[in-house]
C-alpha cells in the first residue's frame, strides 16, 4: 500500500505549500521512490478555468487536459512527472460527485451529509492515485489555512485517514509562519503555537513542522516551538527565504527533512542523487551573463498569472548560463501610446503571452510589430499567435480590418476564428481544446531547429484558431506554417520570414519545461535574444560575447 503525507497550512496563506510539497516529493524521489502529488482546494468551482487570474493566478494545464491549480506546474517541475485530473480535487468537485451519486439513489435513501459522504469521496480521491500500484508515496497538499471553515471537510477527511491505516503509513507536515517583528528585534512563536493548536482542535497533531522565516531559528527557537507544539525538536524545519525556489529541496535536505520522513514512514532509506538540482541552482546563482526580455501581456501586475513562463524563462536562463531579466509591459500602456518603441527600447526580446479578452490586444499587435520589424526575437504563445497573424495580415497582406472574431466578430477578415467544435458549445468550463495534441514540424524551419525533431506533442487551451480559409493567402506573402496538427490539420506554429528567431505557437510550452530541460522553444529565444544582445555591444567590450567564446552553451 501506499504511503500518505499530508501538508498543510497555517497562520497565513501563500507560505509555499505548493513549493514544500514539491520539495518533499523531489527529496522521495531521488532516493528511489515513486511519488505523486495532489492539490486539495477547498472552493466551489469545479475547477479554476473560469476564474480570473487576478483570482487564481495561472490555470495549469494536464497532458489530459485537465485545468488545474498552478501548484501542479511546480509538482510536475520539480518531480519531473506528467500528472493527471486526479492530481486537482476541489470542493466543487466532491460535492458535484455526493449529490449526482445521492440523484441515483446510491445511498439508499439515507440522510446526505458531510460526515460521512462527503469525507469518504474526499478519501476516495485521496486513495485512488494509488490504485493499482505503481506509487509509494502521496503527496496531498491541502490547499487554504487552518481555520478556514470551507477546509473542515479535507482537514477531517484526511485525520479519519490516519485512523484508517497503521500510523506509519501517514505523515502530516504542518506549513506555520514565525514572523519578526522589526521594531522588537525578535523572532515570534506564538502565530505557530495558534496555528498549530488549532489543527489539534480538529484532531490533527503534525510531525513535522515546516517554519517560514526571514531569520534563522536558533536552537532555543526551534525547542520552544517543539515543545509548544507537541513535536520533536529536530521535526521543526528552518524554511528561510532563498533566492530561487529550487533551492528549498537542498535545504530541507540539509535540515534532514527526508530523514526525517522516511524513519517516521518506516521507509528503507536510500542515498539521495541531488546533483541535478545542485547543477542548477548553481547555474541560476551564478551566470555568466544576462539578457533583457520583455512580456507585453494583460495581467503582468499578478506575476502568478504568468508562473510557468517565468519557471520556463529560469531553465532556460540556466541552460544559456545567462540571467534572464523579465521586464514586464502592460499592453494597455503601449495602446494608449501608440507604439512599442519606447517601452521595448533595450530590450533583447520579446514574448506575447496566452489570455483572453480584447482588453490591450492593439498594444500587443503593436509590440510584435515593432519586433518583427527590427528584428528582435520574439516568442508568442497562444494568444500571441493570434496577434502575430493578425499583425502580419494587417501588415503584409493588406488586409486592413483584420482580426480574431474573439475581439471583432464583425472583422471583414477573419484571419483567427472560433474553432468549428466550439461554435454550438454554451458552458464555459472545460470546454476549449485542451491537454495534449500533436504537432508535426517541417523540415528547414526554426522550430524543427529547435526542436530536434519531427513531430511533438504539446499542451492546449483555447477556443480560437489560426484561419485556414486565409493560410495559402498569408503563406503566398511569406508567413511559415512551421508546425500542423496532423490530424485537424490546424497550423500550431507560425514563423515569419528573414527575421533572427519570430516564432509563435498556438499551444502553451511553458507547462512542458523542466528544471535541466528547458523547453526548445524558450531556450531558443533566450539565446537569440543574447545573440542580438552581443551584436548591439561593442566588440571589444562585451561580457556577453565574452562568456560565449569562454564556452558557455
Amino acid at each position: 500500500m501506499a504511503k500518505h503525507i499530508f501538508v498543510t497550512g497555517g497562520v497565513v496563506s501563500a507560505l509555499g505549500k505548493g513549493i514544500a510539497s514539491a520539495s518533499i516529493g523531489y527529496l522521495l524521489k531521488s532516493r528511489g521512490l515513486r511519488v505523486t502529488l495532489q492539490k486539495c482546494d477547498p472552493y466551489l468551482n469545479v475547477d479554476p478555468g473560469t476564474m480570473s487570474p487576478f483570482q487564481h493566478g495561472e490555470v495549469f494545464v494536464t497532458r489530459d487536459g485537465a485545468e488545474t491549480d498552478l501548484d501542479l506546474g511546480h509538482y510536475e517541475r520539480f518531480v519531473d512527472t506528467d500528472l493527471t485530473q486526479d492530481n486537482n480535487v476541489t470542493a466543487g468537485q466532491i460535492y458535484e460527485a455526493v449529490i449526482r451519486n445521492e440523484r441515483k439513489g446510491e445511498y439508499l435513501g439515507g440522510t446526505v451529509q458531510v460526515i460521512p459522504h462527503v469525507t469518504n469521496e474526499i478519501k476516495r480521491r485521496i486513495t485512488c492515485l494509488a490504485d493499482g500500484g505503481g506509487v509509494d508515496v502521496v503527496i496531498t497538499e491541502i490547499g487554504g489555512t487552518v481555520g478556514d471553515i470551507e477546509s473542515l471537510p479535507f482537514l477531517e477527511a484526511i485525520r479519519q485517514m490516519r485512523l484508517d491505516n497503521a500510523i506509519e503509513d501517514t505523515l502530516f507536515v504542518h506549513l506555520t509562519l514565525v514572523p519578526y517583528i522589526k521594531t522588537a528585534g525578535e523572532l515570534k512563536t506564538k502565530p505557530t503555537q495558534h496555528s498549530v493548536r488549532a489543527l489539534r482542535d480538529i484532531g490533527i497533531q503534525p510531525d513535522v513542522l515546516i517554519c517560514r522565516t526571514e531569520r534563522p531559528l536558533t536552537e532555543e527557537l526551534k525547542k520552544k516551538i517543539a515543545l509548544f507544539c507537541n513535536v520533536e525538536v529536530r521535526a521543526v524545519i528552518d524554511a528561510r527565504d532563498v533566492e530561487s525556489i529550487y533551492e528549498v529541496p537542498l535545504r530541507f535536505h540539509t535540515d534532514g527533512l527526508d530523514d526525517i520522513v522516511l524513519e517516521k514512514m518506516k521507509i528503507e532509506d536510500h542515498e539521495p542523487d541531488l546533483s541535478r538540482m545542485e547543477q542548477m541552482v548553481e547555474r541560476i546563482k551564478r551566470p555568466g551573463r544576462e539578457v533583457d526580455i520583455a512580456i507585453c501581456g494583460k495581467y503582468v501586475g499578478l506575476k502568478d498569472a504568468y508562473k510557468s513562463i517565468v519557471e520556463a524563462f529560469i531553465h532556460a536562463g540556466a541552460e544559456n548560463d545567462a540571467r534572464v531579466n523579465l521586464i514586464w509591459i502592460d499592453a494597455e500602456d503601449v495602446e494608449r501610446s501608440g507604439g512599442a518603441e519606447e517601452a521595448l527600447a533595450g530590450c533583447d526580446g520579446l514574448l506575447v503571452p496566452g489570455g483572453f479578452g480584447e482588453r490591450g490586444i492593439e498594444g500587443k499587435i503593436l509590440s510584435v510589430a515593432h519586433a518583427r520589424s527590427e528584428g528582435m526575437p520574439f516568442l508568442g504563445i497562444c494568444l500571441g499567435l493570434h496577434v502575430a497573424v493578425v499583425e502580419f495580415a494587417r501588415s503584409e497582406c493588406g488586409l486592413a480590418g483584420a482580426n480574431s472574431t474573439e475581439f471583432d466578430p464583425d472583422t471583414p477578415h477573419p484571419v483567427i476564428d472560433l474553432l468549428p467544435e466550439q461554435k454550438e458549445i454554451e458552458e464555459m468550463g472545460g470546454t476549449m481544446r485542451l491537454g495534449g495534441c500533436a504537432c508535426r514540424l517541417v523540415a528547414g524551419t526554426t522550430a524543427r531547429e529547435a526542436y530536434g525533431r519531427d513531430e511533438v506533442v504539446e499542451r492546449h487551451r483555447h477556443r480560437y484558431e489560426y484561419n485556414n480559409d486565409y493560410r495559402e493567402r498569408l503563406e503566398s506573402r511569406g508567413l511559415v506554417s512551421a508546425g500542423v496538427n496532423p490530424e485537424k490539420n490546424l497550423v500550431e506554429i507560425i514563423e515569419a520570414p528573414d527575421h533572427p528567431w519570430f516564432v509563435a505557437c498556438q499551444f502553451h510550452p511553458e507547462f512542458l519545461s523542466r528544471p535541466g530541460r528547458a523547453h526548445p522553444l524558450f531556450k531558443g529565444l533566450v539565446r537569440a535574444a543574447l545573440d542580438r544582445r552581443c551584436a548591439r555591444c561593442d566588440d571589444t567590450d562585451c561580457d556577453v560575447r565574452a562568456a560565449a567564446e569562454g564556452g558557455a552553451s
